[in-house]
């Protein structure tokens, strides 16, 4: 098996996100105009990178945000195992003080170890680790060495913590913004190793 080198990137903003507005499984949202100047930046800091296969998730914000990459005819493969975690009855909601209040609740209950607590409607973490280390199994054994994949910042969190093998109790360890970038490199041992986290480089000349 070849090893990988993943480029690992969040999704460009949208207007869900400008408005502070929860945005899950259950959004299907395009980019906005920055999440393009995003998408644009990020294209022209990696064009020449020599990726053998893209995955993106099935929601549209995230092949819209790698757009040119697809454009070049690299293969393409749209994983709904990556997709981000359901809010649930909260998708599409503003983020009030009362619904941060609750959030940060969830937020505590999963950092305790209480991994099977799900937002109301919505998944668990432990829901979404299973799906999404069947993603991560169809990419390790996908063809190609140089991965390009673009997610959902809570998903990315849980998919880090997969990769790393850590304890999903800490996986807000794992910070993201808008089209950040991720590089993680295989080893010989088939453990991975961080290159690169949360960075944020290619997009320093937005405004």
């Amino acid at each position: 098996m070849n090893r990988k080198k993943i480029y690992l990137v969040r999704h460009g903003q949208t207007d869900f996100n400008l408005r502070g507005v929860v945005q899950g499984s259950g959004i299907d949202a395009p980019i906005n105009d920055r999440g393009r100047a995003q998408a644009k930046a990020f294209f022209d800091a990696y064009q020449k990178v020599p990726f053998d296969q893209i995955y993106h998730t099935t929601l549209i914000r995230t092949r819209q945000s790698i757009e040119g990459f697809i454009q070049q005819g690299i293969p393409t493969t749209a994983l709904s195992e990556l997709n981000e975690i359901s809010w649930g009855d909260y998708e599409g909601t503003p983020m009030t003080p009362e619904e941060n209040q609750y959030y940060q609740h969830m937020l505590h209950q999963w950092q305790q170890g209480n991994l099977d607590y799900a937002i109301a409607g919505g998944e668990n973490p432990n829901q979404v680790a299973k799906r999404l280390a069947l993603g991560i199994e169809k990419i390790l054994s996908g063809p190609g060495e140089t991965i390009l994949v673009c997610m959902h910042g809570r998903a990315m969190r849980i998919f880090l913590s997969l990769i790393f093998k850590y304890d999903l109790r800490y996986m807000d360890q794992f910070e993201h913004q808008n089209l950040c970038l991720y590089l993680l490199e295989e080893l010989s041992n088939g453990t991975f190793v961080l290159k690169k986290g949360n960075d944020q480089d290619h997009l320093k000349d937005l405004t």
